[in-house]
């Protein structure tokens, strides 16, 4: 690094107060779906704080939902207003190439809260973590991504190619957040994404999509069980036939997976169960939704049909099933995979600013997971990649993110920014 490089290391070094207290002001916010307002307004603040002139990019699906990658949604909050938020710093001079920060500010539910050793949403910082719900996933990049714009103008610097930060919403869900924002005119030629898989390059990463079976039966009293048609055992029938296609979608195995001896990426999750409304009844409507991976060569399409095909195949051989036939509906995720190749520019840049601030490379990160990548590999025009924190414990009880990972992605984002986009004095 030369002197004005290293310049910019320290000036994320004397942010990292700042950086830890935003990263713990938004995860106070208990964002999970449709909570969104408060961790909005405190990132719309801090935006206008660091100088720059944020924007609300609304969640219209009247406009939107026609996209190809729009996704439908099982939800409505029609007393609130949802959007998503983003702002752009110009450009010094035209001497670089464009950067957009995405980050996510919507978290998973915490329950069961018993399992926690905090609250969820009070931040607890302490041995060099931060303890919360979203603290990895992703405030403490949300916060990173931030900071290390505002480390280059706190060194003195200019840039030579504007820099956008988007805050989005519904990324755990659909990924309408990111591409109502894309759809709005925000894009650049480099994407990066803070997601907490530490300093690893993202290249892979497989489709996901959302669905769920809704079944009838026939309630009688717990004493006639025998006559009635159990809609919750009948779930088990179809749950089988479709862990039968979850193998198949492992076959074959794409070469990304191949390469790194992942063997069974394509994931079955029967995520929630309902049913029944009383444990004397024998339950006369049940229905599950599940989250379903698929290889990144594969069409959402594709496996839209083979869920419908292997659930009325299963219900052809069921006595009641074949004459009442589930109802199969698709809503929230829709997101196709995709595989990237490892040597493009804006991962050599940003490998090169790992390895210079710790010797080593950065590993190559190929994900059983989807994020918001899908939405700029399908439809944007630049490169994106997920280059982030180190957490523990995502999507789950006493989630937690390494402060020294957070400042260390703040500082490989600002050396980004130099390089990338170039510096004017």
């Amino acid at each position: 690094m030369d002197k004005k490089e290293s310049k910019i290391i320290t000036s994320v070094e004397n942010l990292k107060d700042e950086i830890v207290d935003f990263a713990c002001d938004l995860v106070r916010q208990p964002s999970t779906l449709g909570n969104e307002t408060s961790v909005l307004k405190v990132m719309e603040d801090k935006l206008k704080n660091l100088g720059l002139d944020p924007v609300r990019i609304a969640m219209d699906h009247k406009k939107y939902g026609d996209h190809p990658g729009w996704a439908t949604t099982a939800w409505e909050f029609p007393d609130r207003e949802r959007y998503n938020i983003v702002a752009v710093r110009p450009a010094d001079a035209q001497i670089g190439k464009s950067t957009l920060f995405n980050g996510h500010l919507d978290v998973v539910s915490p329950e069961p809260l018993a399992r926690w050793n905090t609250d969820p949403f009070e931040p607890v910082v302490k041995d060099g973590w931060i303890h919360g719900r979203g603290a990895g996933d992703m405030k403490a990049g949300d916060a990173a991504m931030c900071y290390a714009l505002k480390a280059i103008e706190a060194a003195g610097f200019g840039l030579g190619a504007p820099v956008t930060i988007e805050a989005v919403i519904e990324e755990e869900c659909t990924g309408n957040g990111a591409l109502a924002c894309l759809l709005a005119g925000y894009d650049a030629e480099a994407i990066l994404i803070p997601e907490p898989w530490g300093p690893t390059i993202e290249t892979t990463q497989v489709g996901v999509l959302w669905f769920k079976v809704v079944l009838s039966g026939v309630p009688k009293h717990a004493l006639e069980t025998h006559d009635g048609v159990n809609a919750i055992d009948k779930c088990y029938h179809i749950i089988a036939a479709l862990r039968k296609l979850e193998e198949e979608l492992n076959h074959p195995l794409h070469p990304a997976f191949e390469s790194v001896n992942i063997r069974h990426p394509c994931n079955l999750n029967v995520g929630i169960i309902k049913g029944g409304d009383w444990p004397s009844t024998v339950p006369a409507m049940a229905e599950f939704h599940c989250r379903l991976g698929y290889m990144p060569d594969v069409a959402f399409e594709q496996v839209r049909q083979q869920i419908v095909e292997v659930v009325t195949k299963a219900a052809a051989g069921d006595k009641w099933l074949s004459k009442n036939m589930p109802r199969v509906e698709f809503y929230g995720f829709r997101s196709d995979g995709h595989s990237l190749p490892r040597n493009l520019p804006v991962f050599n840049v940003l490998g090169d600013c790992h390895k210079d601030l710790t010797g080593k490379a950065a590993r190559t990160n190929i994900s059983t997971s989807t994020t918001d990548l899908r939405v700029f590999v399908h439809f944007g025009k630049g490169t994106p990649t997920c280059f982030g924190p180190e957490m523990e414990n995502i999507h789950a009880s006493n989630e937690r993110v390494n402060i020294d990972s957070m400042i260390h992605t703040a500082k490989v984002y600002a050396l980004f920014l130099s390089r990338w986009c170039n510096l004017v004095e």
